[in-house]
Order: C-alpha cells, then structure tokens, then sequence
C-alpha cells in the first residue's frame, strides 16, 4: 500500500469517526412510523387576545403555510375581544382566499369571540364553540365607557362606519352560508350570543368542548374552498402541528394592549428619574430609555389619542424636573398628567377598531400604579436631596473641617500634620505645639491651613 494510499484510508477513516461523533452527539430525530406519516395533519394557530397588526399578520402567515406544508386543514383557537379592522379584514382575507379548510374553534370554556372576532368566526369554513362561550356585540363602540359613534363623531360619521361593517360582515356571512341577518344585528345593535343560540341560530355548525371533539365532528363534511373546489375533511385522526407566530408577530401582539403601553410610560419615568438622581448608574438609565421607545413604538399600534401621549410625556418630564427643583408641586402635577394620560389613553372612537368595553384602561388600574410609581420616585428623589446636602467627602473641599495631629511645631512659615490617614505640610497663623489637635480651615494644593483646636 502506497503512502498516499494510507493517507486516503487514514482520512476516511477519521470522516467515519467525525460523522459518528456528531451523530451521537446531535439531539435524538423524532422517527415516524410510516402509520405516523400516513395520518393527515392538521396545522394549528391561536389567536388569543387583541386583534392587532402582530395577530393579523401571523394568521395569514398560518393560511400560507398550511397551504405550502399540504396540511389537509387550519384549525384555530379564537378568544379575543375584538382589535383592529385593518387587520381583521387582512385575516378575513386570508381566510377566503385559503385553498385549505379553514376551522375556528372559539374555546376554551369562557372564551369569546367579540367584535372583530365575530368577522374571523364568520369567515371559516367551519366554526365551532366550547360551551360557555359567546359571540357577538361587533357594534364599533370602543374606548373608556364604550362611547357610540353618534355621541362620539356625529350621526353622519356613525351611519357611515356602521354601514361599512354591516355590508362587510353580511357579504361574509352569505358567502359562508351562515345567518346574515343576526351578523346584521351583531353590528347594528350589539347581539352577543352563548353558544348554543350561535348552533341554532346557525351562526356556527357545531358546539365541541375541545379541540379534539371538534375535528372529530368536522371529518367527512364537505366544504368549498377559493376557486370553487369542495373538499372533504379527514380530520379525525388528524395529527396536529402548532404554527408559531415569529418573533416579530410576537413581540407586536405582546406590546398592544394599552396597559402594557402605560406600564413602560411609567417604568420610563422611573428609569430616568433612577439614573438622574444617581449619575453614573447607567442601568437604570437604559431601562427606562428602552421602555419609553417601546411605548412610543406600541403605541403606533393601537387606538390611542394624541393628546393622551402628550400627558404622558410631560408627566414624565415633571416627575424629573421634580429632582432637580424638589419642591413636590412639579411631582405632584406629573403624578396628575400620568394619571389622566393613562385614563384618556384609549380613542374613545376610532373608526379602524372594533373592540368590546373591556379594552381599556380603569381607574382601579391606573391609579394604584401610578400611586406607586410617584411613591418610588418620591423616595428616589427624597434620597438624592439627603445625599446632596451631606458634606463633600473627597478632594480638597473634603478635607475642610477634617481634624488631626501636629506632627512638629507648625508655624505661618511651616509645619507638619496627620490629618485624614496622611502626612500634610501645614501653616497655621498661630504657632501651634506639636501633638496638639488640629482643624483644617484652608487647603491650597498640597498645603493645610490650621488652627489649633481649643480643649
């Protein structure tokens, strides 16, 4: 055998050792049997919560991808309250245009589907809901209270917006074959149902408590698709593979919600009123300059007032301003604005939302944490002012009033001193014996200038 030869061999043999290192150490596959992959699949998304571009975007990216991944259907968990038209009628659409059966299932037991979601449920092939839910009251009344439009923007304005959804969640209806006129009245005179009336009322095909129960329901029924198609469901042993929202979905759903806008306004105040009072810290400087970024950011995504944002703002800066002045008027005012910030942060009536009375921010929310913020920084500026008046304790301004020892005779021409743990070249107007006590009343570079201290 040739030396390159064996250096072939050797080079083999080393890449057989390599590939059975790294397949021992690589996690364990999940193995299907072929009975495994010979069941359907059925992908599963979960929208729970606020209805905002975050949710909207992933549940179209769920559509996409149950189409392109040959799911034979999209089963989805629905409990919001309602959120965004723009991003409803994106998942409407996305729901309509789907090659695959689309399933939504609003569940678990107390979950609603409010508002906007009553235009999601409509717009799925099949729907079903857990017992002890409900659907409905899609009328666009948002905001503290549940202003109506007519109050909040005049008849004309209301006529306009509740014709818009009426004609929008009718056309859904029809095209589903499902009960246009309660879908109507949904809108026009804010009908909430529990599940069994929705079932009679054929607002949705079936009442299931679990998600299992409904896809056992669903198999075999046939359902028609975009383009026309009829497709026949085989979903009772289906295996279910959860979609994921990707981070930028999540962290957009995360952030919509107005007590999560208020709560980073108020751990911004707190952050720089931290790092002002105590310069330096940095920490807490960052934190509250990336919370006062992601509250400006979060609130681009939400029914939110101008002015409300401006209250916050300056809040902010008054409880700052507060440390530097520490007269407690500027605090107290700031404490005021955050609080009337956060009560009137919610549009009263924004025509792009559709949202129940539960989505605001109550006065039983906004005024402990306020309470507590203007506490903390209370203490926080408390502490600065006492730290401000204490004396300096380094440098040269931190030896006046320090006493010592004469170490010799200290004279105005010279002498020598023991004063804060070192030797000092001392003057002093009045000769002064040595091992007598000494008080610094001067100091100029590296001379002390003394006085004997009177026993």
């Amino acid at each position: 055998m040739t030396v390159r030869s064996r250096r072939r061999l050797h080079g083999a043999a080393l890449l057989g050792v390599l590939a059975t290192v790294l397949l021992a150490a690589a996690p364990p596959s999940e193995e299907q049997s072929p009975t495994e992959r010979a069941r359907p699949t059925v992908a599963r998304c979960v929208l729970d919560g606020v209805v905002d571009s975050g949710s909207g975007d992933y549940l179209a990216d769920c559509v996409a991808r149950a189409e392109t991944e040959g799911h034979v259907a999209l089963l989805v968990r629905l409990d919001t309250p309602g959120g965004s038209l723009e991003a409803t009628r994106i998942i409407v659409r996305a729901f309509l245009a789907s090659r695959v059966p689309v399933l939504v299932w609003v569940g678990p037991s107390g979950a609603h589907a409010g508002s906007a979601g009553v235009f999601i449920t409509l717009a799925s092939n099949v729907a079903a809901m857990a017992p002890g839910t409900n659907i409905g009251a899609a009328h666009p009344v948002v905001g503290i209270g549940g202003q109506d439009p007519e109050v909040a923007g005049g008849k004309q304005l209301a006529r306009k917006v509740e014709n818009d959804a009426v004609a929008f969640v009718e056309s859904i209806a029809r095209q589903r074959g499902r009960n246009a006129e309660w879908a109507a009245s949904a809108v026009r005179d804010s009908a909430s149902i529990p599940a069994d009336k929705a079932r009679e009322l054929r607002v949705v095909e079936h009442v299931a408590a679990s998600e299992a129960e409904f896809l056992a329901w669903a198999d075999g029924r046939r359902v028609e698709v975009a383009g026309g198609d009829a497709v026949r469901l085989a979903t009772a042993d289906a295996r279910l593979v959860e979609l994921a929202p990707n981070l930028s979905q999540r962290a957009v759903h995360a952030l919509a919600h107005p007590s999560v806008v208020y709560l980073l306004f108020l751990v911004a105040a707190l952050g720089l009123v931290v790092e002002l009072s105590h310069p330096g810290a940095i920490a807490p400087g960052l934190i509250g300059l990336v919370a006062l970024v992601l509250a400006l950011v979060a609130s681009s995504a939400l029914p939110v007032r101008t002015g409300a944002l401006v209250l916050l703002l300056v809040g902010c800066a008054l409880i700052v301003a507060e440390l530097f002045v520490t007269s407690g008027l500027l605090g107290a005012a700031g404490v005021v604005l955050l609080t009337l910030g956060g009560v009137f942060l919610v549009d009263r009536f924004d025509p792009g939302w559709f949202v129940d009375r539960s989505f605001h921010l109550s006065w039983a929310w906004v005024v402990p944490t306020t309470v507590a913020l203007a506490g903390a920084a209370a203490y926080v500026a408390y502490r600065g002012a006492q730290t401000r008046r204490l004396p300096q304790q380094g440098g040269d301004a931190g030896l006046v009033g320090e006493q010592g020892t004469a170490l010799d005779s200290v004279s105005p021409e010279h002498g020598e001193v023991f004063v804060h743990g070192e030797r000092w070249r001392a003057t002093s107007p009045a000769p002064i014996r040595p091992g007598a006590p000494v008080v610094v009343r001067r100091v100029e570079g590296l001379t002390l200038f003394v006085d004997e201290v009177k026993t």
